[in-house]
């Protein structure tokens, strides 16, 4: 046993435990501080302890492979760290950085779960191209200078361990170990650091060693506690290094009969993937001078923050209020959580199902065939309080929609809040002003995108009499509501909406007009005791927003029960409107009868290289990962949505694991066979 008084095995694995240390600890930060689960679940739910066990595998393998360097710089063999100050400081060098980069990837994954609830992924790289508006908004919201200390200190810290921990090892007078302990001593460190990295301890199959992966996380089938086991270094790692295939023509084409079925394609044709139908004017279009169309984008509003959706805290009153006159949906999804994303699929009709980039960024495909250019002799605006260079959404409004008038920051009077420019009342004040300036007689759409209900949370100081609620804390988190700000942010958007109503009456153009009101994602959410479990469990509260579509003058009062997707808002409107239109993306009229029986809207449960994608109706979800393994059906009203219900109900089943990935497959097609060529 000669070979464990090396000093070199005593500082290299001295070093790999205090690292995984450092990074355990970093865990138990997330679990207490970011992840939403108490404490107490530690020993109240099975799932935790194990998934926290595979996180401290995925921690010790992270730890050995920073040290991989060192242990290379270590036992080279004449020159190494025993024997050259040189090597040593060039190995502190690494240390240094390497410690740095790798509490920054924690740092900012805690940030991104806190709002999105997703660990850090490839998809974070698209804010890289915004990166003036994202320090902007960064530098807004978070204490950054108080941050940069703590991470800087952090650093120092766990470096100066090391250093210390080098002194004491390498520095002390070394012990001669015969060559028969030093082969097989070495031999057996190569077992034990080759089954570390492995991850997996038992069942090892040596002919095809399977490592742990980052999808073991995810067992127990709750997306919250697997987030737990994810590390966030290997799974941002993991995420760029797979190849980003556009689509799958070959899937699309297995798929193409369900999905063509499914949107009514008039002359299906399985060799050119033909998804294009018409739509003449309909008996129940609206009679009359043509109606205006206002979409009205509200940020980061899911149904968990609204009254009439059953939140308890009545932050809503005029949504409420405007719901009982409205068409108010009570299942309507976003395909896939974003702002980029959703303005994508309200104007293209397709889900944005990229996995890495948001399609705006993609200049290959931003040109995109819209159904807004069916409104034939319509005015077309799209008005935002910011920058509408975020994301690049600016290249799909301007290429893909003929003759629009884009309205941004730079345009208006009104005095910048934020990050996000001018506020939202402000917004609909500037609106309105263009929006009296029609044409007599000339309809008009408009596309109106709030961001007020947004990190930071500014309430403007002049805002038509809005005063902020100073709520106990405890109360707004038990109610969906991450903080105090964002509740009161929640309600000034509220406040605005019904000051929109306003505005528009006093402009003349509120009865003539049809206005379509949804929220583009919502924020993750800890506590949800007025939804279903579901809801939570099951991630759905991230796609799940309000949609009222309000016109009482035009329309009678109606609720929709049956699931409704976001990229049927157009084909509907455009229905309601008496307009012909051809469509090849994958929104439907929901007034016309669904083909599959009951509707099924695509998801993107988790976002991703390796994207959770799901088919949802108003009674079921079925989830599956993005190549169709692993399906489950689950029960959206159960008291244990969970549960895999696939045995009771196999027919539900089998229609919607075919319509799953067939609608998932086909918008990864859409995405490029929907660009226009003209």
């Amino acid at each position: 046993m000669g070979w464990l008084h090396s000093r070199r095995l005593h500082y290299w694995f001295g070093a790999v435990g205090i690292l995984f240390i450092a990074l355990a600890a970093l865990r138990g930060i997330f679990f207490v501080g970011f992840s939403g689960l108490a404490p107490s679940t530690l020993g109240t739910v099975d799932a935790v302890p194990e998934t926290l066990g595979i996180g401290l595998r995925f921690d010790l393998r992270l730890a050995i492979l920073l040290m991989l360097p060192i242990a290379l710089l270590a036992w080279l063999p004449v020159w190494n760290l025993t024997r050259s100050r040189v090597l040593r400081w060039v190995a502190r060098l690494y240390l240094a950085l390497a410690l740095g980069a790798v509490l920054l990837v924690y740092i900012i994954d805690f940030g991104h779960y806190a709002y999105l609830g997703v660990r850090i992924n490839a998809t974070v790289l698209r804010f890289l191209e915004d990166a003036q508006i994202s320090t902007d908004m960064v530098w807004q919201t978070y204490p950054v200078v108080w941050i940069t200390l703590g991470w800087a200190a952090a650093t120092a810290l766990v470096w100066w361990l090391l250093l210390r921990f080098e002194r004491v090892t390498l520095d002390r007078p070394a012990k001669r170990i015969s060559r028969l302990s030093l082969i097989w001593g070495s031999a057996l460190m190569v077992v034990a650091v080759f089954v570390a990295i492995l991850g997996r301890f038992d069942n090892i199959n040596l002919e095809n060693p399977v490592p742990l992966r980052w999808s073991d996380a995810f067992f127990s089938g709750d997306n919250q506690i697997a987030a737990l086991g994810l590390n966030p270094v290997i799974f941002l790692y993991d995420t760029l290094k797979v190849p980003n295939q556009p689509y799958d023509r070959e899937q699309v084409e297995a798929h193409y009969d369900v999905v063509s079925h499914y949107l009514g394609v008039d002359q299906p044709d399985a060799k050119t993937l033909n998804f294009s139908r018409e739509q003449g004017v309909q008996p129940y279009a609206i009679d009359g001078k043509r109606p205006n169309v206002v979409f009205v984008m509200l940020e980061s509003l899911g149904t968990t923050a609204v009254g009439a959706y059953g939140n308890p805290l009545n932050p809503t009153p005029n949504i409420d209020r405007l719901a009982k006159q409205s068409w108010f949906f009570k299942n309507f999804y976003v395909p896939v959580t974003g702002t980029a994303k959703t303005v994508w699929a309200s104007i293209s009709g397709v889900p944005d199902v990229s996995r890495q980039e948001t399609a705006t960024r993609n200049p290959l495909i931003t040109r995109q065939h819209s159904l807004v250019n069916a409104l034939q002799g319509y005015d077309k605006y799209y008005m935002i309080g910011g920058n509408s260079g975020w994301a690049n959404m600016n290249a799909l409004i301007r290429q893909s929609i003929d003759d629009i008038q884009l309205y941004e920051e730079r345009h208006w009077n009104s005095p910048m809040v934020d990050v996000w420019g001018i506020s939202d009342l402000d917004l609909f004040k500037e609106s309105d002003r263009l929006l009296r300036e029609q044409g007599e007689g000339k309809p008009f759409f408009a596309y109106i995108q709030t961001a007020g209900n947004h990190r930071p949370f500014t309430i403007p100081k002049q805002n038509d009499g809005f005063e902020a609620l100073d709520l106990p804390l405890e109360k707004v988190q038990g109610a969906g509501s991450r903080s105090v700000a964002q509740y009161n942010a929640v309600r000034l958007l509220d406040f605005n909406i019904g000051r929109l109503m306003e505005i528009a009456k006093e402009g003349g153009w509120y009865d003539n007009t049809i206005f379509v009101m949804f929220g583009d994602h919502n924020t993750r959410i800890a506590q949800i005791p007025h939804m279903l479990p579901a809801y939570e469990k099951l991630g759905l509260e991230s796609n799940n927003v309000p949609l009222l579509i309000h016109a009482p003058k035009l329309l009678e009062p109606r609720v929709i029960e049956e699931a409704v997707g976001l990229a049927d808002l157009l084909p509907t409107v455009l229905g309601m409107a008496g307009m012909e239109f051809r469509n090849g993306a994958m929104g439907r009229d929901i007034q016309q009868p669904a083909p599959e029986g009951e509707r099924v809207v695509p998801l993107v449960l988790r976002e991703g290289t390796f994207p959770l994608i799901g088919g949802v109706t108003k009674d079921f979800l079925l989830q599956m990962q993005h190549d169709g393994s692993q399906p489950t059906l689950h029960e959206i009203a159960s008291p244990e949505p969970l549960v895999d219900v696939a045995d009771r109900y196999p027919e539900e089943f089998q229609r919607l694991v075919a319509l799953t990935r067939g609608l998932h497959e086909a918008s990864r097609l859409m995405l490029y066979q929907n660009v226009r060529k003209d």
